[in-house]
C-alpha cells in the first residue's frame, strides 16, 4: 500500500498537481482548487487540527499516511506535513488507497 501512495503522490508532483506546505495547501482550498488534503504520520496535533477544521469548512476529504515529513521531502523534495492534491483523478485514487485503511476524517463534497 505504501508503495502505490508513493508512486501516485511522486507522480501528481512531477504532473504540477501537489500543493505542499500549510499556506499553500489552506489557500488551495479557499480557491476550490484542493480536492483532497494529506497529512504526515509526525505532523503537529495544532496542525492536524487546524487542517481538520479547514477541510471540514470547505467540504474537502482529509486523510491521514503513513509517511512523515522526512519521507515526503525525499519524495518531492520539500519538507512539508500537509499536501493538497488538485487533481480529480489523483485525489480518487488517493482516497481509495487511504480511505479503506486510516478512514477519513473530513466529509467529502457530496
Amino acid at each position: 500500500m505504501k508503495d502505490r501512495l508513493i508512486s501516485t503522490l511522486t507522480f501528481c508532483k512531477r504532473l504540477g498537481k501537489l500543493v505542499l506546505g500549510f499556506d499553500l495547501v489552506k489557500n488551495a482550498m479557499q480557491l476550490g482548487e484542493a480536492k483532497a488534503v494529506l497529512l504526515a504520520l509526525d505532523l503537529s496535533p495544532k496542525t492536524q487540527k487546524e487542517a481538520s477544521y479547514l477541510c471540514q469548512m470547505f467540504q474537502i476529504p482529509l486523510y491521514q499516511t503513513e509517511l512523515t515529513m522526512d519521507e515526503i521531502w525525499y519524495l518531492v523534495k520539500k519538507r512539508a506535513g500537509i499536501l493538497a492534491v488538485t487533481d480529480e483523478g489523483f485525489a480518487r485514487k488517493l482516497g481509495d488507497l487511504l480511505g479503506n485503511e486510516t478512514g477519513l476524517t473530513a466529509s467529502p463534497k457530496a
